[in-house]
C-alpha cells in the first residue's frame, strides 16, 4: 500500500481508537490482551502502555533484549511530543523526504519514528498516554497494537487493518 493511504487510514485508526475511560484496570486489560496475542504467535515483544509520566503496564517477552527496552523509550516519547502513532509520524516523515532531526532537531537517541507506539485516546480528553510494541517488523508491531485495542473497545479489527 502506498504510503499516503496508510497515513490516511493509520488516521482513521487514531479517530476510531478511543475509550470513553480510561484508568489502571483499563491498562492492565489491554496490556493481557496484547501479551495474550503475542504468547499464542510465538512473538519476541516487549509491550508497555502508560499514561504520559506513569508506567501502567510492562512485559518483555522470552527473546527481546535491552535493545528493545529502548525502542519502547524512543518510540512513546515521539507519541508524548506529537500525540501521534509513531508510525504515521514516520511514514509523514518519509513521504516529504525528511526526518526528525532535519523537521523537527530531535536526536535518534531520544526520539524513533518507528511503528509500534500507539497514542491511548479518551473522548472529551485526548491523548492520555500510549500503547507501545517492540520487536517485531514497525509495520507488524503498529498492527499488533492496533489489534489488541480494536478488540478491547469491541471493535472489528479487520475493518482498520492496514491493508
Amino acid at each position: 500500500m502506498p504510503i499516503a493511504e496508510d497515513i490516511t487510514r493509520i488516521a482513521l485508526q487514531e479517530q476510531q481508537l478511543q475509550f470513553s475511560s480510561f484508568d489502571e484496570s483499563t491498562a492492565w486489560s489491554l496490556g493481557s490482551r496484547l501479551r495474550a496475542l503475542a504468547v499464542s504467535r510465538n512473538l519476541s515483544v516487549v509491550i508497555d502502555i502508560r499514561r504520559f509520566g506513569q508506567p501502567l503496564f510492562y512485559t518483555a517477552l522470552a527473546g527481546t533484549t535491552p535493545d528493545n527496552v529502548d525502542w519502547v523509550r524512543r518510540k512513546s516519547n515521539l507519541t508524548a511530543r506529537f500525540l501521534r502513532s509513531s508510525y504515521a509520524v514516520g511514514l509523514s516523515l518519509k513521504l516529504k523526504g525528511s526526518s526528525l532531526e532535519q523537521s523537527y532537531g530531535l536526536t535518534n537517541a531520544d526520539y524513533a519514528d518507528h511503528g509500534g507506539c500507539f497514542p491511548i485516546a479518551v473522548a472529551q480528553a485526548g491523548v492520555i498516554g500510549s500503547v507501545t510494541v517492540s520487536g517485531l517488523p514497525q509495520r507488524a508491531d503498529h498492527e499488533l497494537a492496533v489489534e489488541a485495542l480494536c478488540e478491547e473497545l469491541g471493535l472489528v479489527y479487520a475493518t482498520l487493518a492496514l491493508d
